[in-house]
């Protein structure tokens, strides 16, 4: 079974749908490889004018699948497929579209960050346990979710790992509409289309004004990096991460 699925739909709009239902569109390493490549070959395409990242229904991303993440960790956060993924999304210059439906856990919620318009489902529901689990944010978010939400309310979304509803996050400025999940990726296809049909200049440099410093961005999400990379092999982060896959694991394992 694929579990990235790349759909090139008519307008120019290139569909990522995550598809490992039976783990919540928990993400493995082959996974970021394939988001990763998809985007690299949007951006060098005449033919791609905008992406669109969407789950299956009920469900976007449980964030990282922990144990496969944990299988490479002695290769260390800056070797890994998820950042390498998190450089190319935050880098990536055809314009992005997010259709959340169910959980957006981790980089399933810091991922909407780096996307020009979002819409999600009443179901949606974003976390970003990272602190919890002994880690620190990831993909900027330490630098992005201040600006759109203020240093309060991202500190107790990033520190406190609080869930946010879709509603909330439509008012705090996450979510450009609560839709209906059987209207939630027709709208994004819709809005991408209407994006991808855009004179291509004029798109990429009223984009790059309006989402400001790249070099800002970049540089934060290389600093995560690097804490992220020292926690992840700190004595409280494998403590954290252990107890974790443990508690998920069936009671019959």
């Amino acid at each position: 079974m694929q579990t990235i699925i790349i759909s090139d739909l008519e307008g120019g709009v290139r569909l990522i749908t995550l598809n490992r239902p039976e783990k919540k569109n928990a993400l493995t390493g082959a996974m970021y490889d394939a988001m990763r490549e998809a985007l690299a070959e949007a951006d060098a395409s005449d033919r791609i004018g905008a992406v669109i990242f969407a789950g299956q229904p009920g469900m976007f991303s449980a964030g990282n699948d922990l144990a496969d993440f944990m299988g490479h960790a002695e290769d260390g956060f800056s070797n890994s497929p998820a950042l390498a993924f998190i450089r190319q999304l935050a880098r990536t210059r055809t314009p992005m579209v997010a259709a959340v439906d169910g959980i957006a856990v981790g980089i399933g919620a810091t991922l909407c960050l780096h996307c020009d318009l979002v819409y999600a489902s009443p179901a949606a529901r974003l976390r970003m346990p990272f602190v919890e689990l002994g880690l620190v944010p990831e993909a900027a978010s330490s630098y992005l979710l201040p600006l759109r939400v203020g240093r309060l309310r991202a500190t107790e979304l990033l520190l406190l790992s609080r869930p946010l509803e879709a509603d909330e996050a439509q008012v705090l400025g996450l979510v450009n509409a609560v839709l209906p999940a059987d209207m939630l990726v027709e709208q994004a296809v819709a809005q991408a289309t209407k994006l991808a049909a855009l004179p291509r200049g004029a798109l990429a440099a009223s984009r790059a004004l309006i989402r400001g410093d790249q070099a800002q961005v970049e540089a934060a999400l290389e600093a995560e990096a690097k804490a992220f990379d020292a926690q992840l092999r700190s004595h409280e982060s494998q403590e954290r991460l252990a107890a974790f896959l443990n508690r998920a694991k069936p009671a019959s394992a």
